[in-house]
Formats: structure tokens, sequence, C-alpha cells
């Protein structure tokens, strides 16, 4: 993703550095569980060990990759450069480069939504305080876009926080069916590593051992996965559209807030523009266009093509990367938001009475969310 909508800490998951540190930690932890199994030296798995200080060049693995064209291969042998051939023999033994790769995307997956569960939970906090201040604060209701009934501000920001909060529980059960890894082998028979490997690299990296792979952890659970990130960035959207709609020079009921300095044309000087929730609008769309190819990515050959990994190398940065950028923007969005209960009631009042042609009619208890 590019800079401008991108933050360091997510950003750091998916920088190379930080994915050749994880394939290193896989291999290592492998080494260590078949040296307890009596299958390799001890001293070949802690001589890897001694290379958890390494800063791997990425130039270097890269200028080897340009030679074996394979990734893995060309980590593997800048590895050996630095614990020594003889001593990294058994590196990788019994393993296929699935399972450094798929159970490696995963933890960073699951890096991932550890942020975006903080964004949404800085956001719903950001809903549930302006919420509550603006819980008798009366604006009119609209349907197709036409003055409806009486409601309150406090309601508006009720419904984004109730909708937010479902995401919220979509996201950490999407993070639960994420976070498993693979060490089976070729096609995940077993047949050259032990499942106990397996389990003991998944338990030192956070996660569960995948019960049924083949040479690749199922790709129905990456499709879950963005498919939640496409809900709430949908949801987003959704919130994002309310606001420029009341910013409207004709309705004005809510608007951005505008920071001095702050330039809204290079042509009108007067203008106060919602750029920032037309970015979430557009952002927004970046995220729910990874949700397609992630699903066509289930179907894949055998028990193994690589149709998939030309996909994730891009939808896994590009969709965390931006939804956490787009999170923070619209909790910033929400905290500043200026509010104009005048202009709330002279809206509703332009045609006087009318609103109330509905026999009965009356307010809402935006309370009850959060009691």
């Amino acid at each position: 993703m590019i800079p401008r909508y991108s933050r360091p800490e997510m950003v750091a998951i998916w920088s190379p550095e930080t994915k050749f540190r994880i394939w290193y930690e896989i291999e290592a932890h492998a080494c260590e569980a078949m040296a307890n199994l009596g299958v390799i030296p001890r001293e070949n798995a802690d001589a890897v060990w001694k290379a958890k200080d390494v800063e791997f060049d990425v130039a270097r693995i890269d200028e080897i990759e340009a030679v074996t064209k394979h990734d893995v291969i060309a980590f593997l042998t800048h590895l050996a450069e630095h614990v020594g051939s003889e001593e990294a023999r058994f590196v990788h033994q019994g393993m296929t480069s699935s399972d450094v790769l798929d159970t490696c995307f995963n933890v960073q997956l699951v890096r991932a939504s550890d942020i975006l569960i903080k964004d949404m939970e800085a956001l719903l906090a950001a809903l549930k305080t302006r919420a509550l201040e603006h819980k008798n604060t009366v604006r009119v209701g609209r349907s197709h876009g036409i003055h409806a009934e009486p409601t309150t501000m406090g309601l508006t920001f009720a419904r984004f926080y109730a909708e937010m909060d479902r995401n919220l529980s979509r996201l950490k059960l999407a993070r639960e069916e994420i976070a498993t890894g693979a060490i089976s082998g070729a096609v995940g028979t077993f047949a050259n590593v032990d499942p106990a490997v397996e389990e003991h690299v998944c338990a030192e990296l956070g996660l569960s051992p995948e019960p049924i792979s083949t040479q690749v952890i199922p790709r129905d659970r990456h499709a879950m996965f963005f498919a939640t990130l496409g809900v709430i960035a949908s949801s987003i959207e959704n919130v994002a559209t309310e606001i420029r709609h009341m910013q409207r020079t004709e309705v004005l009921e809510g608007a951005e807030f505008f920071s001095m300095g702050q330039k809204g044309s290079s042509a009108m000087p007067h203008k106060k523009n919602p750029v920032l929730t037309e970015n979430l609008t557009g952002l927004a769309r970046l995220v729910r266009s990874a949700v397609i190819p992630a699903m066509e990515n289930v179907a894949l050959w055998h028990e193994r093509d690589i149709s998939h990994s030309s996909v994730e190398r891009a939808i896994g940065p590009d969709c965390c990367v931006t939804l956490d950028f787009a999170l923070a923007r619209l909790t910033g969005v929400i905290e500043k938001m200026l509010i104009f209960p005048d202009n709330m009631l002279d809206n509703m009042n332009k045609f006087p009475g009318l609103v109330m042609s509905q026999a009965g009619s009356s307010g809402a208890d935006t309370g009850r969310c959060f009691a």
C-alpha cells in the first residue's frame, strides 16, 4: 500500500524483514522439535538458534532467488550462510515450502487482526461517547432522503455503534479461524515429518495445528477473513456516507473538523469539503475489491497449486494496511466531528408539524444500547 494510507505498526507486519524473521522462527522451532524427537542431532538445532539475532539481508536473499527462482530455497541458502552449511544441513527436513509460507501468512494475519481489533475498540469508544453526548439532540429522520419523523443524533451514532460492535465480533471470529498452522510435508501426509513437529511449531507461534491440510492450509479460512474485512469496510462507508450528507451546505447538521490553515479548494477559498469521509468511501472500495479474489482462491487443484499465491501477496498487506488506516481515520473524524443542533431544528421545522403526521409519534430511547 502507498505510504499516504499506511500506518507504521501495520506496515511492519508485512515487511520482508518481518516475513523472513517469521520464516526463520518456523524453521528453528521445527528443528528444535525434531531434535526433541531424536530425528536430528541436538547440536544442529542449537546451531540454528544461534542465528536468532541475525538481521537477514533482503537484498542478498533477492540475489539468490534471481538464480534459484524459488523464494524459500533462497532464504534457506542465506540462512546457511549465517549458520554454516554443515550445521544447517537438517533445516527444513521433511518439510515443504507451503509449511513455511502458509504458516507465516497466518501469523501475519493474526498479528494484523490484533491491530484491527484495537482499532475497532477505539472507534467503538468514540461512537459511544458521541451517542451519549447527543442522546437528546433532536434531528429529523429521513427515509428515501426525505423528511420522515423526529429522531436524535444520539440514535444515529448508536446505530453505527451497534453495527461496528457486530463487526468486532465477526473480526474476532475471523482471527480465530485464521490462526492455524501446518507442518505436514508434501501433500500434507506427514510422511517425512512427525505431527509432533507441527504441534510444537504452532504452539510456539500461537497457532492451532490445521486439523486436515493438504499441501496448503485450506483457503476457505482466508476467504472468510477477507470477507469480514470487506464487511467492516462497508460499515465504514456507511458511516462516511451519513457524515458526507450531513455536511452538505443545504443540510449542515454535522461536519468534519476543519483545522487552522486547512484549505478546501485551490480555486474556491470558501470551500470546506468532507474530504476525509470521501477518502474513506474510496478506501472501503479498495478493501472490498479483495473479497472476490479471496473467494476464488478457495478452489485449488488437487492437493495444491499456487494460483492463490500471487493474489495473497497483494491483498494480504493491502487490505490490512488500508483497513487499519481507515479505521483510525474514521475514529478521528467521529471524535472531532462538529454537530450543529440549531440547524437540525431548523431543518426539521422547514414544514412545521408535517413530520408529526403519524399518530402517536414520539422520540426514541437512545440510552438502551449502553445500559
